[in-house]
């Protein structure tokens, strides 16, 4: 079975930064986001806030997509997000993400053990 590509959007708390992803499990990379497993662009700017999603059935799309929607301007992101989420709610519990999810990527990092598809 091919591997899902999903193309994502997060924000911080005031909207103010947008940071545009692409993953094969978005459950588990939000929490990485949340958790501030990987340094760099959304751990410097605090963009944790899931306003946006889009899942392909290839995951050579969903990158194709991620390289799209990078080179697009501000405002065209703002009103696809809105099209999608117009109040721009945090959608990370209508994607399964919990505490309880959130504490199991912790122990996973923190265990040494990282599976992309798990847990």
């Amino acid at each position: 079975m091919p591997l899902q590509g999903i193309v994502y959007i997060l924000t911080n708390k005031n909207n103010t930064t947008l940071y545009t992803g692409v993953t094969r499990n978005l459950r588990r990379r939000l929490a990485e986001h949340k958790l501030r497993i990987n340094t760099g662009f959304s751990d410097r700017y605090n963009t944790e806030k899931l306003v946006y999603y889009e899942v392909h059935d290839l995951l050579i799309d969903g990158i194709h997509r991620e390289k799209q929607l990078k080179k697009w301007r501000r405002e065209w992101k703002e009103k696809l997000i809105s099209d999608f989420n117009p109040t721009w709610e945090d959608l990370a519990d209508s994607i399964g993400l919990n505490e309880e999810y959130i504490q199991s990527v912790k122990e996973a990092y923190e265990n040494g053990y990282y599976d992309t598809e798990t847990p």
